[in-house]
């Protein structure tokens, strides 16, 4: 649009609904410091009123008309998404519109809201396995947004007000950080339309320094080792590593992830629970970021077996089955990974939010077809030379938290 905003619509004619997200190209790393948190506490604050609803009614007019609404935040977004069926597309918008253009932020619903939001982080430090990957984050990151976590700290929420929140909406609930995508049974140009009604006035503030993201230089990770007593059942062991945005071997880790953590076929699964029965749940993941991506081995296990656990890790990293992949198991990771890029497809919210991450990422969309041919594209050379890339001793970090209970 005009004003910088952003929109994509796909039509998808099968389904009776629409699925539509605001997104807002700011997360946790945009918080500024000591005011850890602001981005994710701004998403709950939003929904407190607007000038022209309360509380009750942002949640009753979409559920009264058989839809819902969500939000969250990450590192680096924030979404707001409604999901209703096609004919009231018209009022997704004006309700998405009066969150994002008209909150009021009222000052007693700020004070109750931050009481919600320390719940919520009390969850997540009775959560070994969330909080383990925070500490991570905070370790691999030091001194940066990026080590941050989500939620925020039990001090940092005491700072916020009701003006640090417009502040922040001001420089960054702005037509050029916003993005639009809409898909279900509608056209192109029918979000474009409601686009331009409710977000065309919006202008665009002068570009301020303050608004650009700080990067994380690559140079300053620091590989780790620690282990830390736990007043817990379970040890939590986190293994990872960083590796650059712009790594040739993108799709070759993706792929590598797909061999190793993913399904109850994967390696991780079958060699520590299947064989050698050392765990309950065992994963990898990879996180995106803009200039970095992250790779994570989880595992979670009884005290007394986390050395042997860690051991096992550590061997099947170096093993001949990622060092030399089988033709069998790379094709049927690739296959797992395709079958996944299809079924996602069905699922309305998650192609939504697959479209505004490629949009983010790659500055485009990028079609099923061509991740499709990325993917058959890694060959066994690829996937072991990732795999020695994330098994250097060197460049990998370990978190282990040993349960002491």
């Amino acid at each position: 649009m005009p004003n910088g905003l952003r929109i994509f619509g796909e039509r998808v004619p099968y389904v009776h609904s629409v699925t539509v997200g605001i997104w807002i190209n700011a997360g946790s790393r945009e918080d500024p410091e000591g005011l850890e948190g602001l981005a994710h506490f701004i998403e709950h604050a939003i929904f407190k009123g607007t000038k022209k609803r309360d509380y009750i009614d942002i949640a009753r007019c979409i559920e009264e008309a058989g839809g819902y609404i969500d939000a969250w935040t990450t590192k680096e977004q924030t979404c707001i998404c409604v999901r209703c069926l096609r004919e009231h597309l018209p009022l997704a918008f004006d309700l998405l519109a009066d969150l994002v253009c008209n909150p009021l932020l009222p000052e007693a619903e700020l004070e109750k809201e931050r009481e919600v939001v320390l719940e919520e982080i009390a969850s997540v430090n009775d959560t070994p396995e969330e909080l383990i990957f925070e500490e991570f984050d905070l370790r691999s990151f030091p001194g940066h947004p990026l080590g941050a976590p989500i939620l925020g700290t039990e001090k940092s929420i005491e700072h916020f007000s009701r003006k640090k929140l417009r502040n922040f909406m001001r420089r960054y609930y702005v037509p050029s950080k916003m993005l639009v995508t809409a898909v279900g049974n509608i056209s192109h140009d029918e979000v474009a339309r409601l686009a331009e009604s409710h977000f065309g006035s919006m202008e665009e503030p002068p570009a301020s320094e303050e608004s650009r993201r700080k990067q994380f230089d690559i140079l300053d990770y620091k590989p780790f080792s620690v282990t830390h007593k736990k007043r817990i059942y379970q040890s939590q062991l986190l293994l990872g590593t960083i590796i650059p945005r712009d790594d040739q071997r993108f799709w070759s880790l993706m792929v590598l992830n797909a061999m190793l953590g993913s399904g109850m076929s994967c390696l991780l699964n079958l060699e520590l629970r299947e064989k050698r029965g050392l765990v309950y749940q065992a994963y990898s993941s990879l996180a995106f970021f803009d200039e970095l991506t992250t790779f994570n081995i989880y595992a979670g296990t009884d005290k007394g077996k986390a050395p042997k656990t860690l051991e096992t890790i550590t061997a099947l990293l170096g093993s001949k089955a990622l060092q030399s992949p089988d033709p069998d198991d790379l094709k049927a990771a690739k296959s797992k990974m395709l079958g996944s890029l299809i079924l996602g497809m069905e699922k309305m919210t998650r192609r939504m939010s697959r479209i505004a991450q490629d949009v983010f990422y790659y500055g485009c969309h990028q079609p099923p077809a061509e991740k499709a041919a990325m993917i058959e594209a890694v060959s066994e050379a690829d996937v072991a030379e990732a795999a020695a890339m994330i098994s250097r001793p060197e460049k990998l970090s370990t978190l282990i938290y040993k349960a002491s209970r």
